[in-house]
């Protein structure tokens, strides 16, 4: 088995370092592409079994569900290598295939040890990426990154043993047998859910994928939340609580976005929104819901990719990220704007974009179950997700006159992988046949193309627009910094820390001198240091006046249908 997918993109990371220029730029392609081969030409039912010690490891096991999101991240690591090749950074080369790779390990992987591994090698090969983003913010919100994702890791290790300990298979299946721990059952969740992002687990995703490089954050977007997503289908599957979690992601996601300045904070608060549609479905579980959260994180990871792209090639060219400091950038670059907006449409739920074929499926999987209120606050968190990556971010981004912004030219390279990608969310949008043949749960007895789906979506959206243009002046871009629950624990880790080494020195352990500067730099580290203190500041719109503002715009539109 050595042309597993993962294995071909291991063995690119390693060859990397000792290539330069063109050489090393065709040999990671190469490898990316020879991977996304090797995975399309896998069958369900091939498996890879090992013995290691007294335990039967399962390191390739292939079924639909696998399959999918196997396709889908050996994609999108293409695409992504494609956008971020003009990069002279080996070290973010090698860090970005490791950590595609370790999405396909984990997507492959039959057993708890295997996927456990495959795990925590994404965490490591994410923070590389994270700390190669050569941001202000890159080192302290990389350590953060790093704290939470340990604590992940060990609540998931620990999950492991006792349900191994307990009597439970080494074969990765749901956590569903009555005889199955409830200690086990609770850690292994509690840690996928970090890794999915769910408040109030999340704010390492909105601290650390926007301090990355322009490129880090198209593969930080697509695995870590995806391959939590993965695993929920595959072990959690009709688990009440995932049904709740859903719904909050969904709504405090969309409720950030709008309240967000930095282009690609907004973009992250909405992995958290769009992540909490897939959620929900897991948790309704049915097979219409699975293969909606299925097909949501296909198309998802497509869409967003292309509009982190769109957002990373403004940076690149102006070096600016905030929408107070943007603006009439249309004209400079139009064709950023049309590939943007098939990613805006695309994330909109708009018809012939690849979001209304797999959005529409949770929202029909929640109907259909009898949940109409989680179908309902679900339209609304889709009302805000037009509001402001649709809407709000496109228009004060290239459209608003602003003072005149210097604009550079983009690499080639840039432009291609959105162009591909743009191309892949309409080829699902037009053809949706060929997803919901390769969905997990068979036959897909589902149709996106009704007449009263189409009607609907487009009221929802034009009377969306509507309410953004009467009231763009309250949702504009601000110079403020919104903030989130990050504050619980950077402000008591550094009360305990100020208080370790204040006693500490009062104890005579340390002199003044060496108290004063390790307090500085664990200040540093918190992301709370005199150099790196966020400045919070008031907002016009607070989380609560969003929540009315988008409740105010789904009844103006649902009393129109």
């Amino acid at each position: 088995m050595l042309f597993h997918p993962a294995i071909l993109l291991f063995t690119t990371a390693l060859v990397i370092p000792l290539l330069r220029g063109k050489t090393r730029t065709v040999a990671v392609v190469l490898g990316v592409c020879l991977s996304l081969i090797s995975t399309a030409a896998l069958k369900p039912g091939m498996s890879w079994s090992v013995n290691v010690a007294s335990m039967h490891l399962t390191p390739l096991k292939v079924d639909e569900l696998s399959w999918l999101f196997g396709i889908i991240f050996a994609l999108v690591a293409l695409l992504g290598t494609i956008y971020s090749i003009h990069a002279h950074s080996a070290t973010e080369h090698v860090a970005s295939v490791t950590y595609a790779g370790s999405a396909l390990g984990l997507t492959f992987a039959g057993d708890w040890i295997t996927a456990f591994a495959f795990w925590e090698l994404m965490a490591l090969a994410s923070l590389v990426i994270i700390w190669s983003g050569g941001q202000p913010g890159s080192r302290t919100a990389g350590f953060r990154y790093l704290f939470v994702h340990a604590l992940g890791g060990s609540l998931f290790f620990a999950g492991i043993t006792i349900h191994l300990s307990s009597g439970g298979g080494l074969a990765i299946a749901p956590l569903t047998n009555p005889t199955t721990s409830q200690w086990a059952y609770g850690l292994i969740l509690t840690a996928v859910l970090i890794n999915a992002a769910v408040p109030p687990l999340h704010a390492w995703l909105t601290d650390a994928y926007p301090e990355a490089s322009v490129s880090g954050m198209v593969f930080l977007s697509a695995f870590t939340t995806k391959g939590a997503v993965y695993l929920l289908i595959r072990v959690f599957p009709g688990s009440e609580l995932l049904v709740l979690a859903g719904v909050v992601m969904a709504l405090y996601g969309v409720v950030y976005a709008v309240l967000e300045n930095d282009i690609r904070r907004l973009l992250a608060y909405h992995i958290i929104s769009q992540v909490g549609y897939m959620v929900a479905a897991v948790g309704i579980g049915t097979n219409l819901a699975l293969n909606g959260a299925a097909a949501h994180a296909f198309c998802h990871i497509l869409y967003k990719a292309l509009l982190l792209m769109g957002a990373g090639a403004v940076i690149a060219s102006t070096g600016q990220r905030r929408l107070s400091e943007l603006g009439g950038l249309a004209k400079f670059m139009p064709l950023v704007v049309i590939l943007y907006t098939v990613g805006a449409f695309s994330i909109s739920g708009v018809p012939l974009f690849n979001g209304f074929i797999s959005k529409a499926m949770v929202l029909s999987a929640a109907e259909i179950d009898g949940r109409s209120a989680i179908a309902l606050i679900l339209t609304l968190a889709s009302i805000g997700t037009f509001l402001h990556t649709g809407l709000k971010l496109p228009y004060f981004t290239f459209f608003t006159p602003k003072h005149q912004i210097s604009v550079k030219k983009l690499p080639v390279n840039m432009l291609l992988a959105m162009s591909i990608t743009a191309g892949l969310c309409l080829f699902l949008g037009l053809y949706p046949e060929w997803l919901y043949t390769h969905l997990p749960m068979q036959p897909v007895l589902y149709e996106p193309y009704t007449m009263n789906h189409v009607v609907s979506t487009l009221q929802l959206l034009v009377g969306t627009t509507v309410g953004f243009w009467l009231l763009r002046s309250k949702v504009g871009g601000a110079p403020t910094y919104s903030l989130d629950v990050d504050v619980l624990y950077r402000k008591p880790t550094v009360f305990l820390m100020n208080s370790f080494v204040t006693s500490t020195k009062e104890l005579g352990r340390l002199n003044q001198q060496a108290a004063t500067y390790i307090l500085q730099k664990l200040n540093g580290l918190a992301g709370v240091g005199p150099a790196s203190v966020p400045v919070y500041l008031e907002r016009n719109l607070q989380p609560l006046n969003i929540i009315a503002l988008l409740v105010l715009l789904l009844l103006v539109v649902l009393s129109l249908l």
